[in-house]
């Protein structure tokens, strides 16, 4: 029996932008913690246009949990006005073995 719902796992990756209040509010904090508890791995970030984006990975039920959650709950301070979920594709295996929040590095300043 477990071989057969092993065989019938359907792997999914898509990337998704959320709007709305979603920095400063620990969004990206609470998307690793939701990921991970949904058994997903990807990344998330926020972006220079006051957005929160990533990439997920994983089972399509659990994916649908996930594009749930960052449409209308979010974290508990956040306020989600919309959530765009594109490149959705079938994926073979994960590419990614963790989910993890992604800081952008700042380009450091030449010295003279």
């Amino acid at each position: 029996m477990a071989a057969a719902a092993s065989s019938s796992r359907r792997l999914l990756s898509l990337d998704f932008e959320v709007f709305g209040k979603v920095q400063g509010v620990f969004f990206r904090k609470w998307t690793e913690r939701k990921s991970k508890e949904f058994g997903l791995v990807g990344w998330v970030k926020n972006t220079k246009v006051s957005t929160v984006t990533g990439q997920l990975q994983g089972e399509k039920q659990n994916i649908d949990l996930m594009k749930v959650w960052l449409s209308t709950e979010g974290s508990p301070k956040s306020t989600i006005t919309n959530c765009e979920f594109t490149n959705e594709r079938s994926i073979n295996k994960l590419g990614f073995s963790d989910f993890k929040i992604v800081r952008e590095s700042r380009p450091k300043k030449k010295v003279k």
